[in-house]
């Protein structure tokens, strides 16, 4: 919207031209989603008190999170609100790979407040069978988008990081490995929201290191000489990735312990939806399960508890997921969240060597 108007005053200050600059966008754009986040956080949260939108607590969790009983949930509405608003302010609406994210984003935090309003109203959510599948599809059709409506040939094949010469056409196979990277990673961004602050950090993390992928997939000669794929117009998901980065430190403000609102599913599974659509559109599948490495270990504690119980009887951790685990020996939820937002800066690190290592 505002590229627009500002190519329009171009004609009047030769000045206005910096906006046509990504990387100013993209600051403007994270600018703007975190000043809207921390400016309209503290109505939301009164909001969700007078509605008494509170989160309710598991009997079978750990103990400790008792006392987080009727703490504000759905803030996710905070983080979407100043992300969106952000993108359209500043992102190209003509970009495809924006409206995709757009919709992903939305789509899945439809999910997401359907089974937050279910929790809310009659106790529990959506059955797991349903939920699945409306990620599968939601998936799937992203997948199907994005196959039918390729420009370039590279954007319908897998690339592996550091060894760069490997890569194999998808084809019709992207369909597929789209739904799975969209489920996988929004089931595990749902999963790691267990305590103040765990989810949104390594988020934000995330988002700035594929920011960076964004902008050097989408320029043509930065590209070549990375070795990395060049996707068309793939530069325009920076100003996602930086208005994402915003409006996650905007929540970050009110959600780190002890939280003052938490997220809920409406934030979790758009986010996390997001962050998968990303990595596919940029071809770097593989690099997000890297730098997302600490929502995969969380995601593999519970499938491997699950498993052990179902086969054996007998649990591998004291508690599923991972953090849970953890907080019943005797770590303090702080310290997790921080080593574990570390580790993720570490991972995201390693992530982007490999935008140079052959």
């Amino acid at each position: 919207m505002l590229l627009e108007l500002f190519a329009w005053l171009e004609s009047v200050d030769q000045g206005f031209a910096v906006f046509q600059y990504l990387t100013v966008r993209g600051v403007a754009a994270l600018l703007t989603a975190l000043g809207i986040a921390l400016l309209i956080g503290p109505w939301l949260i009164r909001r969700l008190q007078d509605r008494r939108i509170g989160e309710i607590v598991r009997d079978d969790g750990p103990s400790s999170h008792q006392s987080k009983s009727g703490t504000p949930t759905m803030g996710g509405v905070l983080i979407l609100l100043a992300l969106l608003v952000s993108v359209l302010l500043w992102g190209t609406w003509s970009s495809r790979h924006l409206v995709v994210l757009l919709a992903v984003t939305v789509a899945y935090a439809l999910i997401g407040m359907l089974d937050d309003y279910l929790k809310l109203s009659r106790g529990r959510g959506i059955s797991a069978r349903l939920k699945f599948s409306l990620q599968v599809a939601f998936g799937a059709a992203v997948g199907w988008f994005l196959f039918a409506t390729a420009v370039d040939p590279v954007e319908t094949r897998f690339f592996f990081p550091v060894i760069k010469e490997w890569q194999f056409e998808l084809g019709w196979l992207l369909i597929p490995l789209t739904a799975f990277m969209l489920t996988l990673m929004s089931n595990a961004a749902n999963l790691t929201d267990g305590l103040d602050g765990l989810t949104i950090a390594p988020t934000v993390l995330i988002a700035g290191g594929l920011g960076a992928f964004a902008y050097v997939t989408g320029h043509v000669e930065f590209a070549a000489y990375l070795g990395i794929p060049h996707v068309p117009m793939a530069g325009e998901m920076m100003i996602y990735c930086t208005a994402l980065v915003g409006a996650g430190l905007g929540f970050l403000w009110f959600n780190t312990y002890p939280a003052q609102v938490f997220m809920g599913d409406i934030g979790a599974l758009a986010l996390g939806a997001a962050l998968g659509a990303l990595a596919v559109m940029l071809r770097q599948e593989i690099v997000l399960m890297l730098m997302a490495g600490v929502m995969m270990m969380e995601t593999l504690s519970v499938v491997l508890q699950v498993v052990s119980y179902r086969l054996t009887g007998r649990r591998i951790f004291a508690m599923a997921p991972l953090h849970h685990h953890f907080e019943l020996r005797g770590w303090p939820e702080p310290r997790i969240a921080v080593r574990f937002w570390i580790i993720t800066m570490v991972l995201v690190l390693l992530g982007l060597s490999t935008l140079k290592l052959r």
